[in-house]
């Protein structure tokens, strides 16, 4: 019989095969901000789930459920692959992961980033991930290097003022 003369609910089969998030094949390398935000969503996420469990089970409680498992599965996964790199075992003198850089262009433009891993990176909080072009670039230089930034409108050069670990 044709599903054109199937009365069904169409949120029955909504979401059932939901695709699994894509994890990274670089290495997890994480600060330890990074590692404490992982562990808190994932316990965001069990405390939802374990939420979610007293409701009805509704087509679209099944398919919230199911998302929620496949991102407990993610965080599940980055929390065991991670790599913790604690700033004190930084040579301070070079930009290196967790390293926070204040770089100058030449138009005299302050710009202040931190080198992370890919789940921290969030560009609103000048949280660059560590295999960016901008941090692949200022990876192993010092103060006073010149790196050329591509960016949208061009390259520019920028001069490393100052690097902290903090």
């Amino acid at each position: 019989m044709s599903r054109a003369f199937v009365k069904e609910n169409d949120l029955e089969h909504a979401g059932i095969d939901i695709p699994e998030r894509p994890i990274s094949t670089e290495p997890n390398y994480v600060t330890q901000n990074g590692y404490d935000e992982l562990k808190k969503s994932l316990e965001a996420l069990e405390k939802e789930i374990k939420l979610l469990k007293q409701y009805e089970d509704t087509p679209e409680n099944k398919q919230k459920k199911m998302k929620l498992e496949r991102d407990l599965r993610y965080f599940l996964s980055r929390i065991e692959s991670s790599i913790l790199v604690e700033p004190t075992n930084q040579d301070r003198n070079k930009v290196l992961f967790g390293a926070w850089v204040k770089l100058t262009d030449e138009n005299n433009k302050e710009y202040l980033y931190q080198i992370v891993g890919e789940d921290e990176a969030d560009i609103k909080k000048n949280k660059l991930s560590y295999l960016s072009p901008l941090a692949k670039s200022l990876l192993g230089s010092m103060i006073g290097d010149e790196i050329v930034w591509t960016k949208a409108d061009g390259s520019h050069t920028v001069i490393i003022e100052e690097i902290k670990y903090i």
